[in-house]
Formats: C-alpha cells, sequence, structure tokens
C-alpha cells in the first residue's frame, strides 16, 4: 500500500504543478514531464529491488509507459494533444499501474481515459462557451462568416436529420441519431467561429517560444516558416526573429486541468470504491 500512495502523492504533486504551469504560460515544460517519468520508474526499481524482491512492480510500471507512449501518440497525432499534453499522459503512463496483475492495471488505464475524454469533453465545451463570450463581437463576426461559408452543407445535413427522422417512427432509437446529426454542423461552425475568431492573436516575435503555434505559413525571403502541429522550432525562431517583428499565432486551451481533475476523480473512485458508469472498476 505504501507504493500506491507514494505513486499517488507523487503524480498528484507533479500535475498540479504542471497546470499551474500551463495556466500560467500556456506550457509544460519538459523538465518536469521527464521528471516524473524518471521518479515513477526510478522509485518502481528501487522499490522492487529492495523491499518486493521482484521486479513485476517494474514491469507493470513499464507496461503502463508504454501502453501509454502508444495512445499519446495516437492522440497527438489526431491533434487532441499539444506536445506538453502528450508528454504528460505518457509519463502517467508510468504512474498508474497500481496493482502487480496486468489485468487489474489494464481496468485502471480503461477508467483514467474514461475518465480523461468525458473531463475534456466537458472542460473544452465550457472553456469555448467561455472563450466566445469573452470575445464576443470577434465570435459574432466569425459566426456569421462561418454559417454562409457552410450553408450547403447545414441544408445536407438538414435534410439528411429529417430522413432519419421520419425512418425513426418505424425503427426505434433512431431519435437521438437524429438530433446529434443535426445538431453536428451547428457545432462544426461554433467550433471553426472561437478557433478563428477568438484563439488567434498577433504576437511579437521576441515573445514567441518554441512550441507556439503559427496560424498560418509565414514567408520569410526564399524560405517559408510551416505552421505546424508541432509548433515552432529553434531554428524557426531564428528565421522569423531576423525578418519579422509580429506574427499571428493560435493560442490553444489549457488542458492542465483536465488532468488534474481526471486524476483526482480516479483517486476518488479507488478510496470511496465508487462504480463508474454502472462497473466495478476497483
Amino acid at each position: 500500500m505504501f507504493e500506491v500512495i507514494f505513486l499517488g502523492i507523487l503524480a498528484l504533486v507533479w500535475i498540479v504543478f504542471a497546470t499551474i504551469q500551463d495556466i500560467k504560460s500556456r506550457e509544460i515544460a519538459n523538465w518536469l514531464n521527464f521528471s516524473l517519468i524518471i521518479f515513477a520508474l526510478g522509485f518502481r526499481f528501487f522499490y522492487s529491488l529492495f523491499e518486493l524482491n521482484d521486479f513485476n512492480f517494474l514491469y507493470q510500471g513499464l507496461i503502463g509507459f508504454g501502453m501509454f507512449f502508444i495512445l499519446g501518440n495516437i492522440f497527438y497525432y489526431l491533434k487532441m494533444f499539444a506536445g506538453g499534453d502528450y508528454r504528460l499522459f505518457v509519463a502517467l503512463g508510468a504512474i498508474l499501474p497500481l496493482n502487480v496483475h496486468l489485468f487489474q492495471n489494464f481496468k485502471i488505464f480503461i477508467l483514467f481515459i474514461l475518465l480523461f475524454l468525458i473531463v475534456g469533453a466537458v472542460y473544452g465545451l465550457l472553456m469555448t462557451i467561455f472563450i466566445a463570450l469573452r470575445n464576443f463581437s470577434k465570435f459574432k463576426k466569425k459566426f456569421v462568416e462561418q454559417f454562409k461559408l457552410s450553408r450547403k452543407l447545414i441544408i445536407f445535413v438538414l435534410f439528411l436529420a429529417i430522413l432519419i427522422l421520419i425512418a425513426s417512427f418505424y425503427m426505434k432509437g433512431l431519435l437521438g441519431f437524429a438530433i446529434l446529426i443535426f445538431l453536428i454542423p451547428y457545432l462544426y461552425v461554433f467550433a471553426k467561429s472561437v478557433d478563428d475568431g477568438c484563439m488567434v492573436r498577433k504576437l511579437k516575435v521576441s515573445k514567441l517560444t518554441e512550441g507556439d503555434w503559427l496560424y498560418k505559413d509565414v514567408k520569410v525571403g526564399k524560405k517559408i516558416v510551416k505552421a505546424t502541429w508541432d509548433g515552432l522550432t529553434k531554428e524557426d525562431l531564428a528565421v522569423l526573429k531576423k525578418a519579422k517583428k509580429e506574427v499571428f499565432v493560435r493560442v490553444g486551451v489549457q488542458f492542465g486541468p483536465v488532468f488534474l481533475i481526471s486524476f483526482i476523480l480516479l483517486v476518488l473512485i479507488f478510496i470511496f470504491k465508487f462504480n463508474f458508469l454502472g462497473y466495478a472498476f476497483w
């Protein structure tokens, strides 16, 4: 039990610092994520060596690290994560295998990922609504533009939703699907309007940091600095600082709080042995 408490406290402390850093500077430093991996796997190694005389505790941590490395890359390339979020997610893979049995650890992984996706969806929706209201004039202008651009899509989806609604009179379970189909283009227009109207800012090149996202490609002489999901590199920054004073950058929603809320919920579920979505994960 000591090892579980230690890993839980270690993760909680690191996630709190990562969340604070993310809120203040919009990035989670590599040293913070890498140090969590080193401390977690280092503790597992020495605890296995001196206390357990069995390296299964370490092996479980390595399996979790490997699984979350794969999942983290999937989330990253699906553009659900920025670089710092991806590395923190991978680091938690070394923490979360809290049982000596692989099957029980799989249940912990599934529970955390479910919590993370649900909390992330709710948090993301609330944050985009807050940002839209905070920048309402910009949002309104972009919403009108995106609505006009998406008019054909909206009409097509409306027609499709009506067909599914008619079919729902003959087949059970289609009413909710029809409503969802109807809402999808409006959610897209809303999200696109917030992204383009409220999440793009002009910054002085001197204030840019490695990993910042350009809004669009920037031509500097014969070179083009690409607007990629990986963000600006040191080489990109050097090129921009020589020729540009200001550029447009895309500002993302800080995801640090999602890690913190999800991990706290995970701890509470295990302490109080709650069932989640009708299943007992403990």
